[in-house]
């Protein structure tokens, strides 16, 4: 009894109609049942500790605040595939290590240079 590829995808096509059907009730419902009347503006203002709100709640932040977010996510992928290969290295050593160690040092030395560079151009330095 041989399913074709399409049918077994059936589920999750339920599933995400389902969701979507949710997603929609859910709003739906929420405009018929919900409280209907007139707000006062107290009620849309922010709410920071008691304290009344200061100045414009959208402030830009500095571009180098997302050149850091950048630069930690690619120093965090670089452990995310230095710790499997740390992990199974014993075992590929056996096959062609030299090969394995090269690929591996050549991928530090790759970032290391970028490292050097984000310290050179001074993008962590959060004061300017």
């Amino acid at each position: 009894m041989e399913q074709s590829q399409l049918t077994q995808y059936l589920p999750v096509l339920m599933l995400g109609v389902l969701a979507v059907a949710f997603s929609f009730g859910m709003l739906v419902l929420s405009v018929i049942l919900g409280k209907k009347g007139k707000r006062p503006p107290v009620k849309d203002t922010a709410y920071e500790c008691g304290m009344v709100p200061v100045g414009e709640s959208g402030t830009r932040l500095s571009i180098k605040f997302y050149l850091v977010a950048m630069l930690f996510i690619l120093f965090d992928i670089e452990v995310v595939f230095l710790y499997p290969w740390a992990v199974v290295y014993r075992d590929m050593l056996k096959e062609n290590g030299a090969l394995i160690l090269g690929s591996m040092v050549s991928f530090l030395v790759i970032l290391f240079v970028g490292y050097v560079y984000a310290v050179r151009k001074q993008a962590f330095d959060w004061r300017s």
